[in-house]
Formats: C-alpha cells, structure tokens, sequence
C-alpha cells in the first residue's frame, strides 16, 4: 500500500511494518473465531481448548502494536493521511481483540457442553457462523488494501448477519417453547448467537476506519445508504 512519500525512509518503513503486524493479527484473530466455532459445532473439546490457549497471543499483539503506534506518534509527530492512519491502526485492533474475545467466549461454551443434548442447538448457529467468518475475511482483505469502495460493500453485508440472527433467535425460542426442560442450554446458545451477531458490527467498524483513513470523513453511525452518498 503506497502511504505517500516521506523525507525519512524509516517512516515508511515503520508504517508498513505496522500495518503489516494489524494483518497478522486480523490472521490470527480469524483462526481463532474459526476454531472456536469448529469446536462448538463438533463438540472438539481438545480444539476449544487450543482456542482459550492463544488468547494471549491476540491480547499480546494488540498491546505491542498499540505501542509501536505511540512510538511513531511521539517520535514522528504525524499529521493528515499519516495520523489518520494511526489512529484508525489503533481502533481497528480494539475490535479485533474484541472479536478475539468472543472466540475465547465461544470456546468456553464448547468446553461447558458437555452432552449431545446440549451440542444439538449449536447446529442453529452454523449459518450464522459463515456469514460472520465471511465478512471478517473480507474486511481484513479490504483493510489490506485500504479500499474504500470494498469497505462499504462489506458494511452492507452486516444487515444478512442481522436477518440471520432474528431467524436463529426465533428458532431457539420455538425450542424452548416445546421443551422448557431445554431452557438453560438454549439461553447458552442464544448467548452465543450474540456474540457472533457482534462480530459483523466490529466488522462494520473497521470499515468504517477505512473510509475515515481515505477519505478523512466519519461515517459513523450513518448507516448503508449515507456512506454510499458520502463516498461520492
């Protein structure tokens, strides 16, 4: 990605090295989702574990890139296209531990689930899962290459996450409602099914810091069809 020119090399250097770490970690943190979910939907005890096991290595990498990003704000004293880079480097690990989180939380609950009784709601979250893993995929791919255009479609495809979820909620709720005995693992799944929902509004939001890092214009909390007028 061609950040500008700059009097010193070294900067350039720095800022791709950044940025270079923030995809990692985007790698790192979709495995994780992907594994937790794999684990919750097989039952695979051993790789729900792995998952709680590599938190630490999102935690670390957020901590270490969010102090590189100090550095150069100190050292550099960066102004315009260059802080607005940093700052949108800066909120986009925010989320992207947060999506690790959910992972680590998903992962307990396979842990937890301990009877097939419990692990056949999780079959409802599948669809869900995709959809989610899917738009992470593609905002990191859109982060990659800082592209405006592919930012605000993948924004748009929160509202199927949405849709989806409100289907999986109504199911578990005709679930519950033909078994009350069901009740306590069901409200686990729909938990669940929230935590995944969450993970396209992160999404959303590293779109959002996309656009920001462009075009310099906060679209947030603008919905689909003003980002689109705003990118005009």
């Amino acid at each position: 990605m061609n950040f500008g020119r700059h009097i010193s090399g070294q900067f350039n250097v720095e800022l791709e090295s950044i940025r270079t770490h923030v995809l990692a970690m985007g790698g790192l943190v979709e495995q994780q989702i992907s594994f937790a979910m794999q684990a919750l939907h097989k039952g695979d005890i051993e790789l729900a574990k792995k998952v709680v096991k590599d938190d630490h290595k999102v935690n670390s990498m957020e901590v270490s890139i969010d102090e590189a990003c100090t550095r150069i704000i100190a050292k550099r004293q960066p102004t315009a296209k260059d802080l607005r880079l940093i700052i949108a480097i800066i909120k986009t690990i925010t989320d992207l531990e947060r999506i690790g989180d959910v992972a680590t939380k998903i992962a307990y609950v396979a842990i937890e689930s301990e009877s097939s009784a419990e692990r056949q709601f999780h079959v409802s979250l599948e669809p869900l899962c995709r959809q989610a893993i899917g738009m992470l995929h593609q905002v990191l791919d859109a982060f990659a290459r800082m592209d405006v255009a592919a930012a605000a479609e993948v924004y748009k495809l929160d509202d199927k996450i949405d849709i989806e979820y409100e289907a999986v909620i109504r199911q578990l709720m005709t679930y519950m409602m033909e078994d009350p005995k069901n009740i306590p693992n069901i409200l686990q799944v729909m938990w669940s099914a929230r935590a995944i929902e969450r993970v396209g509004d992160r999404c959303q939001n590293i779109c959002e810091y996309i656009i920001y890092f462009v075009k310099g214009k906060d679209v947030r909390h603008l919905g689909n069809q003003s980002i689109d007028d705003a990118l005009r």
